[in-house]
């Protein structure tokens, strides 16, 4: 008996060790999976939370990305974009709140899924895309963009998961883009531009291919 409490005794801060090394593991864990910058999922952690809710045939897929951010930052510098990025990356977490999730894919491009709980998704991206052109910077109002959105409805597109999700969602987005209409959203139709194509038009260089047959 005294063997075995000796034994459990020397075994006590060993296994407190271990707990403590095992909270903190997943406390850097859960810090990688959040952008430093803004404070959003990044690719891992968003994918992991917009695919559990995707389960609910009421989720949207939003693709939104900054526009005229490089010249932002050539004009006034990377702490002018960074102060823009903040900003949006805040101002479409507090829209899709706690019961949907954002995330920063990279660069200046954001994603989100959330419920659309009432049936008015587009009524309200409509809102959020006139909150997001607001200036970044009160005391500097050049810090100021439109930001593009392409949203697409789960349901519309059953068996799709999310990547196939996101990349209407960017088709979407690509041809608000250009044809400056800030919001658009994802046809029924199948896709039809490549990757390379959208990729190197948003960089201005030409493409032939037509970017989504969408409805508006």
């Amino acid at each position: 008996m005294n063997t075995l409490l000796t034994a459990l005794a020397a075994a006590g801060p060993l296994a407190a060790g271990w707990s403590g090394h095992v909270l903190w593991l997943r406390k850097r864990l859960h810090t990688a999976r959040r952008d430093p910058l803004t404070g959003l999922w990044t690719r891992e952690g968003f994918t992991r939370r917009a695919a559990a809710l995707l389960r609910d045939e009421r989720a949207v897929v939003i693709l939104a990305d900054v526009d005229r951010f490089k010249e932002i930052n050539d004009s006034h510098g990377h702490a002018a974009g960074d102060t823009l990025l903040k900003a949006t990356a805040d101002r479409l977490a507090h829209y899709v709140g706690r019961h949907g999730v954002a995330g920063r894919l990279g660069g200046d491009e954001f994603a989100a899924v959330v419920i659309d709980t009432h049936g008015t998704i587009a009524d309200l991206l409509a809102v959020l895309h006139g909150v997001l052109a607001r200036p970044a910077d009160t005391s500097n109002p050049h810090v100021a963009t439109t930001v593009s959105l392409g949203w697409v409805r789960a349901a519309d597109h059953r068996g799709e998961d999310l990547s196939a999700l996101l990349g209407r969602a960017d088709e979407a987005m690509y041809a608000a883009k250009q044809a400056r209409v800030g919001v658009k959203r994802a046809g029924l139709g199948r896709l039809f531009a490549t990757v390379a194509g959208r990729r190197s038009g948003r960089r201005g260089a030409r493409t032939d291919a037509p970017a989504i047959v969408a409805a508006a």
